[in-house]
């Protein structure tokens, strides 16, 4: 398998709480970290989603699509790492989660979302500005 292009990465570790009774972090605790990561990306290129709602845009999840490799575990520290590309309207983030101790992937997510400005479904041009040196 080739190298992800990795964008963007982030440091998160495993709270007591978002474990089930298993002893591994519940499956929706998955999504929060993914975004988490998008937010943090975003905020890192100046791109706020309070701002955008202000203005009539509003970035929504269309799709998640996750695959669970291996589980981690309360006090696990774990690196989120994305990248981003474009299909049509959509912005396809490409996320994976390491265990940060031995770089073991944990989760790879597809999340695909798309802008709403003013109401309808369309295009960002601001969006396709900030990000268009990482589309493929």
């Amino acid at each position: 398998m080739e190298k992800a292009p990795y964008i963007y990465e982030l440091r998160m570790k495993v709270r007591d709480y978002e474990c089930d009774l298993q002893g591994i972090v519940n499956n929706a605790n998955y999504q929060h970290y993914t975004e988490h990561t998008r937010h943090e990306f975003l905020l890192s290129h100046g791109v706020s989603f309070a701002d955008l709602h202000q203005r009539g845009i509003d970035c929504v999840v269309a799709r998640v699509t996750m695959q669970y490799k291996v589980p981690l575990r309360s006090g696990d520290e774990f690196i989120s790492r994305l990248w981003i590309k474009k299909e049509g309207v959509k912005y396809v983030f490409m996320q994976d989660i390491f265990r940060a101790a031995d770089e073991t992937l944990c989760l790879r997510a597809r999340i695909d979302t798309v802008c709403i400005v003013n109401g309808r479904l369309a295009d960002c041009p601001e969006l396709n500005e900030k990000f268009g040196p990482y589309f493929a």
